[in-house]
């Protein structure tokens, strides 16, 4: 079965580009420097451990590239970084910056009801950067559209 994005991830972020099997997004908020690398993988797949030992070394060293990323171009103070999966069942890791000012520190991200969707612009720096740095292709052909 091809490879399919969840719903949910695909609505709640932009799409990067692609990398070593991977997809990487930029979570639509602006008020927390936050990506998640999807690797193409079988749906059955959805903790680093499955991986293949071919896929595991690609996947873990994009972790690796885009926390310098994120460390480098938003320069947080602390940088978070988990493969959790509890609603969204699909494997994909959070690599999120935190600052002691953002909206939910010192709590978790994911239960903030601050949000602050990016514009336009700063997605298309971002997408820039990303590519540059961690030498992202362009999205599929098929890929919907950013």
């Amino acid at each position: 079965m091809p490879f399919s994005l969840h719903p949910r991830l695909s609505a709640g972020g932009h799409l990067l580009g692609h990398r070593d099997g991977c997809q990487i997004l930029l979570k639509n908020n602006a008020l927390f420097p936050w990506l998640l690398i999807v690797p193409e993988v079988d749906e059955h797949i959805e903790d680093l451990h499955q991986l293949s030992p071919e896929q595991f070394p690609a996947v873990t060293q994009l972790i690796r590239d885009a926390s310098l990323f994120v460390t480098d171009h938003f320069q947080p103070s602390k940088l978070n970084v988990a493969c959790i999966g509890n609603i969204v069942r699909q494997m994909h890791i959070h690599i999120v910056g935190r600052s002691e000012s953002d909206p939910a520190w010192p709590g978790t991200v994911w239960a903030s009801e601050a949000k602050k969707p990016y514009n336009p612009e700063a997605i298309s720096n971002i997408r820039n950067a990303a590519r540059a740095t961690l030498d992202l292709r362009p999205p599929h052909p098929i890929d919907p559209p950013l």
